[in-house]
This record gives structure tokens, C-alpha cells and sequence, in this order.
């Protein structure tokens, strides 16, 4: 798949070939939502457990008679009812991640990349290199390339001038090639994908 590159200033720079095998294959409903289920779960944080009678450290013995003391017959000091007890029906200790598949979750980002490019959402820039990292020259730019809410992916990092220009525009995101995930791709309007990013994520895959 040929797509024309552009700068920033949304001139014409040549042609990239995308990899068929990686931005141009069917993608499925169902692997992306996997994907993306598993994405948001393993963000959610374990819930804390309180401890409960057989938690707490403290003594197990009788501490009073059965009879005659003229108080209730407790049996030890862990009960709910004393200071230092046990928490009565606390909250127990829950993960909500599940394990995916390696070769599912690359399925799930080649899927991704080729839904973008198949809804013509995809655009490839030279660079991200914007001028003194003026945000006021960045949104101007960005407006000739038709572009409000869009995920910008770089190549081993991040362009230090595009992301300080970038860090007041709202809907604009950027991510190194390391860090290109489903739920953002899909999640934003527009992909817009540098030389150095294309060039990563086929090595990625192909590695």
C-alpha cells in the first residue's frame, strides 16, 4: 500500500510502501475488543484487603469463665466487636487482569493500524520537528492537515520540540513506537505516523 508523506506544513515529500501484512489486513471486531478489554483491565488497580479475625495477631485464648463473669462469653480478642480486632466481612483482595495471548495482542495492533488505513484515517509525516516548539505555529499547521483530535506516533522517542509545542492542544496525543497500543489508535480521529515510526513498528513485527 502506497501513502504519500507530507510535512508538517502539509507539503508533499515522497511516497512510503506500508506492509500489506501489517496495514492492510481485515480487521475483526471481536480480537480488537479483546484487545482493548484486556487493555483497560490491566489499568485497573488490585483492590486492598482489610484484615478479617484470622488476619490479626493477637491471642487465641479464653480470656474470661463461660459462666458467671457478667459479660458475654467471648472466645479471644480477634472478634470485630474489640479494638485491634478483626474487620467483620472486609474487603477481599481482587485482580481484574486477565492474560492475553501474545500473537492475539499483535493481531489486535496490526488490526488497528489496518483499520486506520482502511478508513483512509492514516497519515505519514517526514517528521515532527516544529520550530522553537511554538504551540501557536503547531495548531497552525496542524489545521492544514485537517487534523483536531489525532495520535501521533514517533520513532524511538519522542520529538522533544513537537511535544513541548503539542502539551495545550486538546485532542492531540503522542507516543513513541514502542508505546503504539489498540485502545488509542482507535480511539483517536486520525493516526498520524512518522518515517521512523512506520520503520519501527514493521521491524517490530517482522523481528
Amino acid at each position: 500500500m502506497k501513502v504519500e508523506v507530507k510535512t508538517l506544513d502539509a507539503k508533499k515529500s515522497g511516497d512510503v510502501e506500508l506492509n500489506d501484512a501489517i496495514f492492510g489486513i481485515e480487521p475483526r471486531a471481536d480480537i480488537l475488543h479483546r484487545v482493548v478489554t484486556w487493555q483497560l483491565e490491566k489499568r485497573r488497580a488490585p483492590a486492598s484487603a482489610t484484615r478479617e479475625r484470622s488476619d490479626v495477631a493477637r491471642t487465641g485464648k479464653k480470656f474470661g469463665r463461660q459462666k458467671g463473669g457478667g459479660v458475654a462469653r467471648h472466645g479471644d480478642r480477634r472478634a470485630p466487636i474489640f479494638v485491634g480486632g478483626g474487620k467483620a466481612h472486609g474487603q477481599r483482595a481482587r485482580t481484574f487482569g486477565h492474560d492475553l495471548n501474545k500473537k492475539v495482542r499483535a493481531l489486535g495492533l496490526k488490526m488497528a493500524l489496518s483499520a486506520k488505513a482502511k478508513g483512509g484515517a492514516i497519515t505519514v509525516v517526514d517528521n515532527l520537528d516544529v520550530k522553537d516548539g511554538k504551540t501557536k505555529l503547531l495548531a497552525g499547521q496542524l489545521e492544514k492537515l485537517g487534523l483536531a483530535k489525532a495520535l501521533f506516533i514517533d520513532g524511538d522517542a519522542i520529538n522533544v520540540s513537537f511535544a513541548k509545542a503539542s502539551s495545550n492542544l486538546v485532542g492531540i496525543n503522542v507516543l513513541p513506537a514502542v508505546g503504539a497500543n489498540v485502545y488509542d489508535i482507535l480511539h483517536a480521529d486520525a493516526l498520524v505516523l512518522t518515517r521512523a515510526a512506520v520503520e519501527k513498528l514493521e521491524a517490530r513485527f517482522n523481528g
